[in-house]
């Protein structure tokens, strides 16, 4: 049974294209050794509507049963990627098929290395296809809503094992470090035998692109440096975005802000965020346009969107790196009280930016997000941040992502909200009590709630909640008193 296995995996690999039918017998004695398998019975027929992931699922619960490891996760994770690892390039030849690709098409060399990551199972395709994803158009253009089911929980020997272990070893630095290429793996920290990465020069710096294990949107991809320093958006920040845009032009990319409440999850590694996605915010209308009285080339304008957004385009991108500059160090001294917007208290900067760049109906654009991360007595996880009232849906921080309009939720709503559909049917009086303020004014607002438009209702309604999560992390609001301010701070940008 295992021996036809590890053939109809071996099979499944050379459809791909990823290896060709005479690396079998090599392949398969690399598993066999992996397994801890002496013996092999030959395989004729190797057919299977059975993916990748499967396979290796079945490959992995026979070396637990036969106790060649434990069922604890990050074992099991090891084995996983060990086993796909046999089947792949070293990186040395893989940047060298990449090179080759990118001289014919820059789309023909992302989409090899994309499928690669694929068929590695790298990209985790079996368990982000049991995230629940669906899109609602609101008053600001369409809104992508994801519930994250596909990270693996934690078994109990999985947490035993983390909270026994010592974390002493300081390598890789971090998981964005450029050392977990091929790094097998250890407790609480990832395996990434099977992990594939592409050089990049950004500024005659040393770069890497990689995709993401675990995708919120198409090509989901991470550009990283090569050294490990900690995030900073300055004009580099800018001159490199548009390095890459230049080199993959499919692709938008953006970084997470620098400051903590506002910034991404690791902000000890500089990195950025890629792919080739459209997102809401990259279709928002322009809510007004201004002129920058240094750079008459550029088109200049605030979107129309539930965050502070100005959005910058011109044919060519010097000009755009120049005037993000400008606008990121007015900015990072600005303030304006009458909107509860303060640069600084005492030494500690409050003030950033989420810039995202790409290359958009013949002209390259750079989009900056206005940020602050101040927080106060009211707000104490911050004053443009998620307030109290949506922590039901969401109280992390809101990174590019989001910013974009990609809600990322918490995988708890999956039974919530399959108890606020029976709850607004009337089938059921159990609630999760967070959630009852947000069922009652859904009750008062829909006036008929029935099984065919229950659904439909939820979406939306979370949807909306999403939004003014996004209201509640903007700077400038959308009335006429942040319309006013946003103003004067484009104002002031001619000054």
């Amino acid at each position: 049974m295992i021996d036809l296995v590890i053939e109809q995996l071996i099979s499944k690999v050379i459809d791909s294209g990823l290896i060709q039918e005479r690396d079998r017998i090599y392949c398969r004695n690399q598993i066999l050794g992996l397994l801890k398998l002496d013996t092999f019975s030959e395989v004729i027929e190797t057919e299977t509507n059975l993916t990748i992931p499967q396979l290796l699922g079945q490959l992995i619960d026979d070396a637990v049963e036969r106790q060649v490891i434990t069922g604890a996760l990050d074992e099991r994770e090891q084995l996983d990627a060990h086993i796909m690892n046999v089947f792949l390039p070293s990186p040395s030849q893989l940047n060298d098929q990449f090179d080759q690709l990118y001289l014919e098409d820059p789309i023909k060399a992302t989409d090899f290395f994309y499928s690669l990551s694929q068929t590695s199972n790298y990209i985790q395709t079996e368990r982000i296809a049991k995230n629940i994803h669906f899109q609602t158009d609101t008053d600001y253009g369409k809104i992508d809503i994801t519930i994250n089911l596909s990270k693996p929980e934690k078994d109990p020997l999985q947490i035993k094992r983390e909270r026994e272990m010592k974390q002493t070893s300081g390598y890789p630095n971090c998981v964005l470090c450029k050392e977990n290429e091929g790094y097998v793996g250890r407790v609480g920290h990832p395996a990434r035998s099977n992990h594939r990465m592409i050089d990049l020069d950004l500024l005659g710096e040393g770069w890497l692109f990689q995709y993401s294990p675990y995708l919120y949107y198409n090509e989901h991809s991470i550009v990283l440096s090569k050294k490990h320093e900690p995030m900073e958006i300055n004009r580099d920040t800018f001159k490199r975005l548009f390095a890459f845009v230049e080199q993959l032009p499919h692709y938008f990319i953006g970084s997470n802000a620098d400051l903590p409440i506002v910034g991404g999850s690791i902000l000890s590694h500089d990195h950025y965020q890629a792919g080739r996605y459209t997102f809401g915010m990259t279709d928002a209308k322009d809510a007004y346009t201004f002129d920058l009285v240094d750079f008459p080339e550029i088109e200049a304008s605030v979107l129309n969107w539930p965050m502070s957004v100005i959005r910058l385009r011109a044919k060519t991108y010097d000009q755009l790196v120049e005037a993000g500059d400008l606008i990121l160090t007015k900015w990072r001294q600005y303030s304006d009280p009458d909107v509860e917007l303060i640069a600084y208290t005492d030494e500690t900067p409050h003030n950033t930016i989420t810039p995202i760049a790409q290359y958009r109906d013949n002209a390259y654009q750079l989009d900056l997000v206005l940020r602050n991360n101040r927080t106060n007595q009211e707000h104490p996880d911050g004053i443009f941040h998620p307030h109290q009232d949506v922590h039901h849906i969401k109280k992390e921080n809101i990174g590019l992502i989001e910013v974009m309009g990609l809600a990322v939720l918490p995988p708890r709503l999956k039974t919530e909200l399959a108890e606020l559909k029976d709850y607004l049917l009337g089938d059921s009086d159990q609630i999760e009590s967070y959630h009852q303020d947000w069922a009652e004014q859904i009750k008062l607002e829909i006036q008929s709630i029935t099984e065919d438009n229950v659904d439909q209702v939820i979406q939306a309604q979370l949807a909306s909640k999403f939004v003014r999560v996004l209201k509640n992390s903007g700077i400038f609001k959308s009335n006429d008193k942040g319309w006013e301010a946003f103003k004067r701070f484009t104002s002031s940008l001619n000054n």
